[in-house]
């Protein structure tokens, strides 16, 4: 796991945001942990975006609440915060990497309909995510097997979102290329 302090107070931002109910907050550490995503293809930083987000996404959705099972998701999700947090203040990486599958484990671990909602957002953020990573530059194959999707799903999300068109992500042409080496050395 890459900037254990920065992923320790993230996950203390995180719980004080599931506490205020602030999904703005958590959608804004999700984007931050992308940014190191991209840079260190770690997976536990993949995986934090990744569970960020999607507690984001559970949490937008207030009809979940209602939901046989949401007082238990709930309990747990900040249970499991709470171990993962302490985990990483005492520098125990084994623990840390082990409390992030729980994490998500735990949190797919209630019943009737609302796990099935609950898994289909962690499978729609890891997609969305995988997006995001590749908008980062890094190829579209790499980043599938980084989060565990398939390359048709990230390749036909990222095709809806217009990520693969951004003039920043184009490479120039090899007449193109040649032209600006030129034009450097002249």
């Amino acid at each position: 796991m890459l900037e254990k302090e920065h992923i320790l107070q993230l996950f203390k931002d995180a719980k004080e945001a599931i506490k205020k109910d602030d999904i703005i907050t958590l959608r804004e550490l999700s984007n931050k942990t992308v940014h190191t995503s991209s840079i260190s293809q770690d997976p536990d930083n993949i995986a934090i975006a990744v569970i960020i987000y999607s507690i984001s996404k559970i949490l937008e959705r207030k009809d979940y609440r209602m939901k046989p099972g949401w007082d238990k998701f709930y309990k747990n999700l900040l249970l499991e915060i709470d171990l993962l947090i302490d985990s990483l203040e005492n520098n125990d990486e084994k623990k840390v990497s082990k409390s992030l599958g729980n994490l998500r484990i735990k949190l797919g671990n209630v019943s009737g309909n609302l796990k099935k909602y609950i898994q289909e957002v962690f499978r729609q953020a890891s997609i969305n995510k995988a997006s995001r990573i590749y908008e980062h530059g890094i190829s579209l194959e790499k980043t599938a097997k980084l989060l565990g999707v398939s390359l048709w799903e990230l390749s036909n999300y990222a095709g809806q979102t217009g990520i693969g068109d951004v003039k920043l992500g184009k490479t120039l042409g090899v007449k193109e290329r040649i032209k600006l080496v030129e034009e450097m050395f002249s």
